[in-house]
């Protein structure tokens, strides 16, 4: 327990090392970007003139020293304050609370599905190695890995909404029908169901194409002659023995890309239109909202620095053998 607690401790001051300096290049990045927030909010309110322009740069403290605004933006998130947004005139945090549940949902939702579906037909496929089942599985799986993702989801809309009318196309819940309690949790569910399938396809075919690779290295390993020779069941061989060894380097994959699919499911929610922080991301790019910008890297910055230390914990509950170095 000790162990534990000392390698939980070792990852939390690495990550605090990796969080201030990812805060300080994603600063430098987005104020190196071309583009002026203080002209686009002058050309949105209808006067762009210089003293107008000056005026709103001196407001938002942008005609300071580059340095002087990196200090006062990172004693700020020391502080849990992650500024004050230009272009829709509200504390940062606000805007993210009300963006970042709707996110959570779609890509823990499609990460979920994606990795069972992928682990599940992964195994069927090398189980199945040479059979149709793992021809069909292996093509269905290239295909969703090399097809376009914007181009599945509006596929999906097209069919599913357009032409059958099942699912809704776009947005998050039903404007203006008022559901409460589980009419709208049933409304928002449905309103899931092409983005989540859309998102979990990609994610899905890397899993399955991995697990089988995996499976079909350990399979022909000694420990795995072994336990044939002792007359152990198929099944048991299979769940027990070959997939709880080959199961870690999809673990490694899935721990990198759980903390990705937060920041990386712009093109979805745009598609989709939906409400999370992927669309909000894009429009703070159009808007040259620095500070919503930063705030989005920050967050989704942390949810990778959180699925990797929960990675590193999981290899010791999947193969005790593992020791994780501090």
């Amino acid at each position: 327990m000790l162990g534990f607690a000392q390698l939980f401790a070792s990852r939390l001051v690495k990550a605090a090392v990796i969080l201030i300096a990812i805060v300080v290049m994603n600063f430098f990045l987005v104020h190196a970007a071309p583009g002026d927030p203080a002209m686009v909010m002058a050309g949105e309110a209808g006067a762009a003139d210089e003293k107008f322009v000056a005026q709103l740069r001196e407001q938002f403290g942008l005609d300071r020293p580059i340095l002087e605004q990196l200090g006062t933006y990172v004693g700020k998130i020391v502080q849990g304050d992650l500024g004050f947004s230009y272009r829709q005139q509200r504390p940062v945090w606000d805007i993210l609370a009300e963006r970042l549940p709707a996110t959570l949902v779609l890509t823990l939702t499609a990460f979920v599905l994606a990795l069972a579906l992928g682990v599940a037909l992964g195994t069927l496929a090398a189980v199945k190695v040479g059979t149709w089942a793992d021809s069909a599985i292996t093509v269905v799986a290239l295909l969703a890995y090399a097809t376009p993702i914007y181009w599945i989801g509006l596929m999906l809309s097209l069919l599913f909404s357009i032409q059958l009318g099942w699912l809704p196309a776009f947005g998050y819940e039903t404007v203006g029908a008022g559901y409460t309690g589980l009419a709208h949790v049933a409304d928002v569910a449905k309103h899931m169901i092409l983005p989540v399938v859309t998102l979990a396809l990609f994610y899905m075919a890397s899993y399955a194409r991995l697990t089988r690779a995996s499976m079909l290295e350990v399979r022909g390993l000694d420990f795995i002659k072994t336990a044939k020779a002792k007359g152990l069941s198929q099944g048991r061989i299979v769940t027990r023995h070959v997939l709880r060894n080959a199961i870690l380097p999809v673990i490694t994959v899935a721990g990198i890309q759980a903390g990705q699919l937060v920041g990386g499911s712009i093109l979805i929610e745009t598609v989709f239109a939906w409400p999370g922080i992927g669309r909000l991301a894009f429009e703070a790019v159009l808007q040259r909202d620095y500070q919503v910008l930063l705030g989005i890297f920050l967050v989704t910055s942390i949810m990778v620095i959180f699925f990797n230390i929960l990675t590193d914990i999981l290899y010791g509950l999947v193969d005790p053998r593992i020791q994780v170095s501090q």
